[in-house]
């Protein structure tokens, strides 16, 4: 994360009433719900003269929507930037978590090194971290991926099948879930066949 000094001052509930869509702002930062001692640059969803009690709305440059409530001294509130005001830490920007399965053909451990030390050199030693590791071999086999209802009985019509993926290697489908209420069903993939007669 990085981030930097700010000067700016805190808004009553009558000043950020006063704003529009177009004044920039500072609310407390968040990453998928999970708040940051910090704040990130926003602007309102709307125009804050519609506000009418409650919260309101504002998007940051990040994408996260927050409601903030001005007049409450326990939140974060609103913030504009002030030469007068006192100084305040903003994010400026933030990295991105990855989950990576990777496929590594004819990989052995000797690959698998080169390959996180060049992610290493690429992003920074202190960056790329192995939190697990699981090495699983990748049969040469693909299968077809179906859904269907979880209490559905044996044999019976296929109408009640959603296909979900078709001609996928089978280590892949671990790592997918099935719809609410659903189950997965891997066959051995066939090859799709138009037989329609042609003129």
């Amino acid at each position: 994360m990085n981030t930097e000094k700010v000067t700016a001052r805190r808004l009553t509930a009558e000043e950020v009433s006063e704003l529009g869509l177009q004044d920039g702002i500072f609310v407390a930062a968040g990453m998928d719900g999970l708040p940051l001692d910090c704040y990130a640059p926003a602007f309102l969803t709307e125009p804050g003269k519609n506000f009418e009690g409650g919260s309101f709305a504002a998007k940051t440059i990040f994408g996260e929507e927050v409601h903030v409530l001005p007049g409450n001294a326990e939140e974060c509130g609103v913030w504009v930037a002030d030469k007068a005001g006192e100084e305040i830490e903003v994010l400026q920007s933030a990295g991105v978590l990855l989950n990576l399965a990777l496929f590594v053909p004819d990989g052995n451990q000797e690959s698998l090194e080169s390959l996180y030390s060049a992610a290493r050199e690429a992003f920074g030693a202190g960056i790329v971290q192995r939190w697990s590791e699981e090495v699983a071999m990748v049969p040469d086999v693909k299968v077809d991926l179906f859904e269907e209802p979880a209490r559905a009985r044996k044999n019976t019509s296929s109408q009640l099948r959603d296909r979900r993926a078709l001609d996928i290697y089978p280590t892949r489908v671990r790592f997918l879930k099935p719809s609410d209420g659903w189950k997965f069903i891997v066959e051995p993939h066939k090859e799709v066949v138009d037989d329609t007669p042609t003129i």
